[in-house]
């Protein structure tokens, strides 16, 4: 199914809202892999372009709020380094709206249904993936 998204997604707060909205039968696109990490802190650039050298359309990560990181500052390292990325992607002509970070937390099942369908609406409409 396209687009491919690959989501790397907090074991606390990410995977648990993803979980829930399984559990919950919350609909959202197919075409999602998800990953659970330790925290989103653990995602560097690298996994980032691996994923998307692989073939995925769209990488997600999926943190705690701000404030809630259950090691401490993880999430806001993880998302400096994606805008650091995302700058680097833009420079070198590549798409950086191919990559998104989410603060989702465990009981935000809606919001991470939502997300997911929102990005993958948006990188069909840019014509990723198809």
């Amino acid at each position: 199914m396209k687009p491919r998204i690959i989501s790397f997604c907090c074991r606390y707060c990410g995977y648990a809202g993803a979980d829930l909205a399984g559990v919950s039968r919350i609909e959202y696109p197919p075409n999602l892999s998800i990953v659970r990490v330790p925290c989103s802190g653990r995602v560097t650039p690298l996994h980032v372009l691996d994923a998307l050298n692989a073939g995925y359309d769209g990488v997600l990560v999926a943190g705690c709020h701000p404030g809630d990181c259950h090691f401490i500052s993880g999430n806001r390292t993880c998302e400096r380094r994606l805008r650091l990325l995302r700058d680097v992607l833009r420079r070198s002509g590549i798409d950086h709206r191919r990559i998104r970070f989410e603060w989702i937390s465990a009981s935000e099942a809606n919001k991470f249904a939502e997300v997911v369908s929102e990005f993958t609406s948006d990188l069909v409409n840019r014509g990723e993936g198809v």
